[in-house]
């Protein structure tokens, strides 16, 4: 069966042995790839072939990875079910009828339907989690600056993070240790503390790890995601993990916070397709500002330019202290919330999704549910901080879970440890 998990199906070979040898690492279509057309899955970039590879994509090919073409992927990573691609919706090879998730679902229905060994994602509020979460598969959302993003076609510079999907812990670990560290084309990139050996980290000994669940993060959570999450709880528990429960404040508003945020930074960063830049060229009889109007209408889907629409208006005049400044101070609460959590827990927990993966269609009419099913997720890129989800388990009518835990900055080891114990 074909999910259309691809958009382009071109493999990239490499010619050096290393730690990825033999194995398969599809690439997410954001992501630069040198002589592949890279799309981001949109109309606007269906011709754009970039002359140079992404930092990961490089490290990919000296690791002696394969990659077998670029995945499917919400237009621009604006989305949480992979419906808005210019080339056809994901479906997930989990869950029947069901989306994937987004915006990285083709990575993490490649790798759930076997057409990938590995893949590589990008996570601005959610985008690796909530796949991994809706198929069964493992996500990281690594620490901003871990990973570099040169390459990286921006969406939301100061929010998002390339990160691996794999079917287990310890597999996405060994990704995670070929892309991370520093690059000098990406200022934004460090040195992370320690020795970086993720894969080591994966032994499942959470013997005295500490758990604490914010409360926000259940509140309003669908019933059967809530029982799935527990069981996982108890199954931790059992393995010598003890838990206690935290309220964070800050969590009730981050998804708005987000959404202005990062809508604002698309808005500033899509301006570039113009049709002069990049995007198509047209011939138009009109003005400047009527040819580069028509070519954004044409290259663009509906939910993009919603988005760039209310970062425009968050960020203009009049509107800017009300809207975006209001915003970074949320987030700067949220940032304080997550640091005093984790004084008290090794990591946080909750659901990766507060509802199941969705039918086909059933959000896209309604972008509000849509945006509010991100609140588990969007804290997390807000505080800059490294997450995992891990398979629940399934609930009580088959459908994936997945298990959400949050580190202290540069903290992958730990919830890499945490995560193996169980997948």
């Amino acid at each position: 069966m074909s999910y259309n998990a691809f958009i382009t199906r071109e493999t990239i070979e490499s010619d050096t042995e290393g730690p990825l040898t033999d194995k398969t690492v599809a690439v997410k279509d954001n992501i630069s790839t040198e002589g592949v057309r890279t799309t981001c899955g949109s109309a606007m970039l269906e011709e754009y072939v970039p002359p140079y590879d992404a930092t990961v994509v490089q490290r990919l090919k000296e690791a002696g990875a394969t990659i077998p073409g670029k995945t499917n992927m919400d237009e621009f990573g604006m989305g949480t079910t992979t419906e808005t691609s210019a080339f056809g919706p994901t479906d997930n090879p989990a869950a029947e009828g069901r989306v994937p998730g987004g915006s990285s679902g083709g990575s993490a229905a490649a790798v759930a339907a076997g057409e990938a060994d590995l893949a590589l994602g990008t996570d601005t509020g959610g985008s690796v989690r909530c796949p991994a979460a809706f198929t069964g598969t493992v996500g990281i959302k690594p620490t901003y600056g871990l990973v570099s993003r040169y390459g990286l076609i921006a969406y939301a510079n100061s929010l998002e993070q390339i990160g691996p999907i794999a079917p287990s812990v310890e597999e996405a670990a060994e990704l995670l240790e070929v892309i991370a560290g520093p690059d000098d084309r990406d200022a934004t990139t460090r040195e992370a503390p320690g020795d970086g050996a993720y894969v080591e980290a994966a032994d499942g000994d959470v013997e005295g790890l500490e758990i604490g669940i914010p409360t926000e993060l259940l509140d309003g959570a669908d019933e059967r995601v809530v029982e799935t999450f527990w069981e996982a709880i108890d199954e931790l528990e059992a393995k010598g993990a003890s838990y206690h429960e935290v309220s964070m404040e800050s969590l009730q508003h981050a998804v708005e916070a987000y959404y202005v945020i990062a809508m604002s930074e698309a808005s500033s960063n899509l301006a570039r397709f113009d049709g002069v830049r990049y995007g198509p060229t047209q011939e138009y009889e009109g003005n400047w500002n009527e040819e580069f109007a028509a070519v954004r209408e044409e290259g663009f889907g509906e939910e993009v330019k919603r988005r760039i629409l209310l970062g425009t208006y968050a960020l203009s005049a009049g509107y800017h202290d009300k809207y975006y400044k209001q915003a970074q101070d949320a987030r700067a609460w949220v940032k304080q919330d997550f640091d005093s959590a984790l004084e008290a827990a090794d990591v946080l927990a909750s659901p990766t999704m507060p509802v199941p993966p969705m039918e086909r269609g059933e959000s896209l009419d309604d972008p509000l549910t849509m945006y509010l099913a991100d609140a588990n997720t969007t804290p997390v890129n807000l505080a800059n901080l490294p997450a995992i989800s891990v398979p629940a388990g399934e609930t009580s009518d088959g459908l994936p879970v997945g298990l959400q835990l949050i580190g202290p900055a540069f903290g992958e080891k730990t919830i890499i440890r945490a995560g193996s114990a169980l997948a």
